[in-house]
């Protein structure tokens, strides 16, 4: 009985992924990130690397279940924790906290970390992005088409209505126009890092940012955009649309004149909501596994 007992329990750590946090340089900062390889796998076979969304981190709970369906369906995964400006940044980013953190630093982060694990040895990589991070995931690879990514999933990505200026004043009651020639006529006088008081950024209401910070999520750019970065990717891609999302009002629309079915390709989990919660993940997780093996990753 005993060694029937002792049996299982080395068959079950066999089965079970080893995880450990990594930390890495970048521009004066020490980012982290959740390195979690499944049995009889090392990092030459291959990383699914996770981009959290908005101000959000890794272990939300649509990070976590991402994190464990991935790797029960045998892919290991690097999950990122974006600094958003913070030396070591874990949980939440805290709204009282003066906004100095870019659109475009997180593009930077997720290459600082593919560039990582290519001097690990990885011989392939696929991103996979949700929300905001679904769209910075997109930057990235619109602007540096990096050789190692070799697929990329989009999940319930960012589009331009999520900081154009209805949404700014839904979410925020006040308009952005005169916030945002503010913030552009601060940069242009080489005033950039000044501080605007009270305002809304993101997921955060009465805040404060830079004014180079508010420009770059609130400019109206098509780098906002993932409908407009998607032509760009050059790159086997997938986009997960959330049937019922509350906040990406519309991907399915605008992904659809896109999607041809190859390169492209799209899915509709009917019924999910942004975050994908209860067991529309795991569906989100079965359609993503899909994708890969249909493409060979």
């Amino acid at each position: 009985m005993i060694h029937t007992f002792l049996a299982c329990c080395i068959a079950l750590a066999c089965t079970i992924a080893t995880a450990e946090e990594i930390l890495l340089p970048h521009k004066g900062l020490t980012l982290n990130a959740k390195l979690t390889l499944v049995p009889g796998k090392k990092l030459t076979d291959g990383v699914i690397l996770i981009t959290h969304g908005g101000l959000a981190h890794r272990d939300t709970e649509i990070g976590t279940v991402l994190q464990t369906q991935l790797n029960q369906k045998g892919y290991s995964t690097l999950a990122i924790n974006l600094s958003l400006g913070i030396d070591k940044r874990h949980g939440l980013y805290d709204c009282q906290v003066t906004h100095r953190h870019h659109n475009a630093d997180a593009a930077a982060e997720i290459g600082a970390w593919v560039n990582w694990l290519q001097e690990q040895g990885a011989k392939r990589v696929a991103l996979l992005g949700h929300s905001r991070g679904g769209a910075q995931t997109a930057l990235y690879v619109a602007e540096k088409s990096p050789k190692l990514v070799q697929a990329v999933v989009l999940l319930a990505p960012a589009i331009r209505e999520n900081t154009d200026h209805a949404e700014y004043q839904r979410r925020f009651q006040q308009p952005l126009a005169p916030l945002l020639a503010q913030a552009l006529k601060l940069q242009k006088t080489g005033q950039d890092k000044k501080v605007l008081e009270h305002i809304g950024l993101l997921t955060c209401a009465n805040t404060s940012a830079t004014a180079d910070a508010f420009v770059s999520y609130y400019n109206q750019s098509p780098t906002l955009d993932t409908p407009s970065l998607i032509p760009k990717l050059h790159k086997p891609m997938f986009v997960v649309v959330a049937g019922n999302d509350e906040v990406v009002i519309g991907l399915e629309k605008k992904i659809a004149p896109l999607s041809n079915g190859g390169q492209i390709q799209m899915k509709v989990i009917e019924g999910a909501d942004h975050t994908f919660r209860d067991l529309y993940a795991d569906d989100a997780v079965d359609v993503i596994d899909t994708f890969l093996k249909g493409i060979g990753y």
